[in-house]
């Protein structure tokens, strides 16, 4: 994208190793961060997911598998999704496991 890693971390106000980690799957990458990511490179944040092969189908028939990564991305593109992720990112970690926990559970009620 024409863009260094280095600059990339200063962008996010990470370092250059940082931004290594990410792009070889050593550290996970939050959504937040990637929707960041997606604004510094003018991309949408489709873009990351373009080509990528589902990892473990045999769970999941390949249809629910694409319909919910496809659901997802629906979301982090919407207005709705990005404001979601800016302002979840500005919660503090232990609380927002809470709040994860809480949906989790509210969503595990009502698909009974």
């Amino acid at each position: 994208m024409g863009i260094s890693q280095e600059k990339l971390g200063e962008s996010l106000e990470v370092t250059f190793q940082q931004i290594q980690k990410y792009e070889k799957g050593a550290n996970r990458i939050s959504a937040s961060r990637l929707y960041d990511i997606s604004r510094i490179l003018s991309v949408p944040v489709q873009f990351f997911f373009d080509g990528i092969k589902h990892g473990d189908t045999a769970k999941r028939p390949e249809s629910q598998v694409g319909s919910e990564a496809s659901r997802l991305i629906d979301f982090l593109s919407s207005t709705d999704g990005a404001q979601f992720i800016r302002t979840f990112s500005e919660i503090e970690n232990d609380v927002r496991q809470n709040i994860i926990d809480l949906v989790k559970s509210i969503s595990d009620s009502r698909g009974r």
